[in-house]
């Protein structure tokens, strides 16, 4: 049986009990498990063929919420007949019965806590005023308490309406038949419950002060809520909305919808690349922070690829259209971080398993408290108040919000950095690995060969034009060896073409050779390097340590000049490696690539255990090893023969340069073309972890101390609601630190094979 998996809009859901009552229906279907996310108000469920979205929409509805699909993306036309709700007019709607509530309620919490400005009547006036907060202003927890009552469930809801209705419950009847409504009657106030006096207390503070204190709560919660998608929005925000198209030689703007790939399309300066491309004509700088957190802008021209949503800082660009919709990278990037903000952790499953009993047992405790304090002969109206104070007080909102707001924050602050994780359990593997297995090239090393070092001979021509005339011969060449040499001549002389090759003949496994400006010239593997002039048979040896490509460039028959070519690290390598070191990880390097090599580059990075030689076989073997031995491994690798190795691993790094298979099995992508981000992605997963456990620590801790002191006698129902929409925003800001959290380390310390000894052998030339 196929199965699929279904995202679902969730209205009407405010604590983790609501979560935790779909989450159950949902998963009685048989087949079905859903997740669903507080934070963002989506389920995402998976089942099978045979249970179809109007099967899950229907079930959620009879749990008493509203379910739909997400509102397809695109632009929305006059002429659509669909009258939707948005967010905004939703928004604007909670914000305006805020204001009158607080109009209504100020009044009678300042009349009601200043005993020397009651005057005549003033608690008829109250009255007046808080009867619309406590029948409109509550009238949406009323209506979900209501709608829960229908479906046999309790919820937040429920606790808040019971707890405002019966505090102006007792308020009218104190009034009317109590004694209260006597035109000279005062009542003192105080932080703590008072106990009875001969004459019935009013609790229209509590009547007013609940819906006040959970409206303001909540609208600034959901403010708080938005504040840590704001990444993800933005993300969306990159996607043009038109672009212009050239087709047959003539321009025209078109929706970006009608790209396809192949097509022609114009990046004028201040837009954004409409698609995934590849530069045609012109040159420009893109910048990609928004993208891939890279600071710096990139250098395009022709034959360079150009991702779409990176903004176009420079000349005019012809770029061709190569991935379009949902295939392009940004779209790829905002499905990750969608992705990972809809899982949950394994504590805060704990939490909902929680929050499911959480609000019966509440009102239990509150009946109990309401009759032991009736029984044990208090006043009537002492039991009423710590019954109120109980069902108040209580609120398994922080955590429902614990884990998803920490999320939304984390997973789009790593977005921002070029971190891209799939999910919290992710996050989780990702705190607790110890050892990380390292690939070469295109990990460490750049994965593009180039020229490393050029040697001269003494009294020769020299470096530069040795260099030149090298790479006028291997323009015949497609060997990688020869991309390397004339793309290192043309960086060196930008402005100057080189020079053409006739004769071309290509020495297979040798080298090439040719006549070009006026010589002819060879370049080829050396031969023994004694027989060589100084300090040509120096430069071979060294490039054979290196683990470097050592090539011959000989001139009319006289050997001139050795280009050693390599691999060359990426400028991050060393300082990436140690930041992980100084995080307690343990580098391994594997690679597929021979001994030599390895060690240079292990020893550049002061790496100390190395594997060469590996198959793809051999690397996914490593990894079964180490963890035999107890290692938690997570493996860093850009390339198909990583993908086996990503997918075993405890937890699998991709660089976003790579393979889409290394990609695809792979828990975290590294979009920024920088190694350290793995250091980064590491300390954000710590620092997202603590941050869940702080928010669960206290959404627990305050009921376990709040709740005790209501049923006691000892908090007053007003404070009580106040604490409760306090105990939520702590969470909300706890998490929303997240979004300014910075990546730390310092600067990493030279040693031995430290980037200043790499970077004197990649710039040195003799003369």
């Amino acid at each position: 049986m196929t199965a699929r998996t279904t995202t679902l809009t969730i209205g009407g859901m405010t604590c983790a009990a609501c979560v935790g009552r779909v989450e159950r229906k949902l998963g009685r279907l048989d087949g079905v498990a859903a997740s669903v996310n507080l934070a963002t108000g989506r389920a995402t469920v998976r089942h099978p063929d045979a249970v179809s979205v109007d099967d899950l929409v229907t079930t959620v509805e009879a749990a008493g919420f509203t379910a739909q699909l997400p509102e397809p993306e695109g632009p929305q036309h006059p002429d659509d007949e669909r009258q939707l709700t948005t967010p905004d007019d939703d928004t604007r709607g909670a914000r305006h019965r805020l204001l009158v509530t607080a109009l209504l309620s100020l009044p009678v919490l300042v009349l009601s806590m200043v005993p020397g400005w009651q005057f005549r009547h003033w608690q008829w006036l109250c009255f007046v005023l808080a009867a619309p907060v406590a029948v409109w202003g509550a009238a949406p927890f009323h209506a979900r308490a209501l709608r829960g009552l229908r479906h046999g469930a309790a919820t937040m809801d429920t606790l808040v309406s019971l707890g405002v209705t019966a505090s102006f419950g007792w308020s009218a009847w104190a009034l009317f038949l109590g004694g209260a409504g006597a035109p000279a009657m005062t009542m003192p106030f105080s932080l703590l419950p008072t106990a009875g006096d001969g004459s019935a207390h009013l609790y229209l503070e509590a009547a007013v002060g609940v819906p006040l204190f959970v409206l303001a709560g909540r609208h600034m919660e959901a403010r708080a809520r938005r504040g840590t998608g704001a990444a993800l929005r933005a993300l969306a925000e990159l996607a043009a909305k038109d672009v212009a198209v050239r087709v047959a030689g003539e321009e025209r703007r078109i929706p970006v919808e009608r790209l396809r790939a192949g097509d022609h399309f114009l990046v004028r300066p201040g837009e954004r690349v409409a698609t995934d491309g590849t530069v045609v004509t012109g040159g420009s700088a893109l910048d990609l922070s928004l993208i891939t957190g890279e600071s710096r802008p990139v250098e395009v021209g022709p034959g360079s690829a150009a991702v779409g949503g990176a903004l176009n800082s420079g000349g005019l660009l012809e770029v061709r259209a190569d991935a379009v919709g949902a295939d392009t990278q940004l779209a790829r990037i905002t499905r990750l971080v969608e992705d990972a903000q809809t899982g949950k952790t394994r504590i805060q499953r704990l939490a909902d398993a929680v929050a499911a009993v959480f609000v019966p047992a509440v009102l239990t405790v509150s009946v109990t408290v309401l009759g032991f304090w009736l029984g044990a002969g208090a006043d009537p109206q002492a039991a009423v108040t710590a019954a109120v104070a109980v069902l108040v007080v209580a609120c398994p909102c922080a955590l429902g919000l614990a884990t998803p707001t920490a999320l939304l924050a984390a997973t789009g602050r790593g977005a921002q950095l070029g971190i891209l994780v799939r999910g919290p359990q992710a996050l989780e593997r990702l705190r607790r690995i110890d050892t990380v297995v390292l690939d070469k090239t295109g990990t460490l090393t750049t994965g593009r060969m180039t020229v490393i070092a050029v040697t001269a001979r003494t009294d020769g021509l020299g470096p530069d034009p040795a260099l030149r005339l090298a790479a006028g011969v291997e323009q015949g060449s497609e060997h990688p060896l020869a991309r390397a040499v004339t793309t290192c001549a043309r960086d060196r002389d930008p402005g100057q073409p080189l020079p053409p090759v006739s004769d071309f003949t290509a020495l297979p496994g040798h080298g090439v050779r040719g006549t070009t400006d006026g010589h002819r010239v060879e370049v080829a593997r050396p031969g023994d390097p004694a027989g060589l002039p100084a300090p040509l048979g120096d430069a071979v040896r060294d490039a054979g340590t290196a683990g470097h490509t050592a090539v011959l460039v000989t001139v009319d028959g006289t050997p001139e000049a050795v280009l050693a070519v390599g691999d060359a690290l990426r400028p991050d390598s060393y300082r990436a490696v140690d930041h992980l070191r100084r995080l307690g990880l343990r580098p391994v390097l594997a690679t597929g690539d021979r001994a030599a090599t390895a060690r240079a580059v292990a020893g550049h990075l002061a790496i100390t255990e190395l594997h060469a030689d590996v198959t793809p076989e051999d690397k996914a073997a490593l990894v079964t090893t180490l963890q035999q031995q107890g290692a938690r491994v997570a493996v860093v690798g850009d390339g198909v023969n990583d993908a086996a190795a990503l997918a075993l691993a405890d937890l699998g790094i991709a660089m976003g340069s790579g393979t889409d298979a290394a990609i695809g099995a792979a828990d975290v992508t590294l979009v920024r073309e920088d190694l350290q981000a793995v250091a980064d992605a590491v300390r954000l997963a710590r620092r997202t972890l603590g941050t869940i456990r702080a928010n669960l620590v206290w959404a627990f801790g305050y009921n376990l101390v709040t709740v005790p002191l209501a049923a006691v006698g000892l908090l007053n129902p007003m404070l009580a609601a106040a604490a409760m929409s306090a105990s939520s925003l702590l969470v909300v800001g706890n998490s929303l630190r997240l979004r300014a959290w910075q990546p730390g380390g310092g600067p990493a310390r030279p040693g031995r094979g430290g980037t200043g000894r790499r970077t004197t052998t990649a710039h040195r030339e003799t003369a």
